[in-house]
């Protein structure tokens, strides 16, 4: 058995069971590379970083250089780890998305079946209509001294923990 399937094995016996990447992208101009989601997709409408789920057999940073290649077109180096996001589900189950910063890359960008793919001056980026709490874990891609995002169901409410 491969180490990763070994990894996978584990962590789904210690109730992980979603790891996704995902990251935000800058360029010379200090624009953020974002997508808008098509009306009809999951999470229809609203503007998001590059992200998305690990598929069998990748590790963190195959994933992640995948997942932007997919949506965006374009072909990354150099990606930095710089924190993650991570809650507990009602059921014991762990869901991670593991955070990355870029500044490095090749290529155009290009839309996907997924969304229209665009760059925005970072003062606009929350402007837009994104996904949940996006305003809060910014924080974590931007302050090196926050590394954690970690939402905490207390009496049906969920909490926000930076750290």
């Amino acid at each position: 058995m491969e180490l990763y399937e070994l990894l996978i094995k584990k962590g789904e016996q210690e109730g992980i069971v979603k790891n996704v990447v995902g990251a935000i992208i800058l360029n010379e101009k200090n624009q953020v590379l974002i997508m808008s989601r098509k009306t009809d997709d999951f999470m229809g409408g609203i503007d998001e970083l590059p992200s998305g789920n690990m598929e069998q057999g990748e590790n963190i940073y195959e994933a992640l250089i995948r997942e932007v290649k997919e949506e965006t077109g374009l072909n990354i180096q150099n990606p930095k780890l710089c924190g993650v996001k991570d809650w507990v589900n009602s059921d014991g189950s762990r869901y991670i998305v593991f955070l990355y910063t870029c500044n490095t890359f090749t290529g155009d960008i290009i839309s996907s079946n997924e969304g229209n793919v665009s760059w925005i001056k970072r003062e606009d980026f929350l402007k837009l209509k994104l996904s949940v709490d996006m305003d809060v874990l910014i924080r974590v891609f931007e302050d090196p001294d926050i590394t954690e995002f970690y939402y905490q169901k207390v009496n049906e409410e969920w909490n926000i923990h930076l750290k």
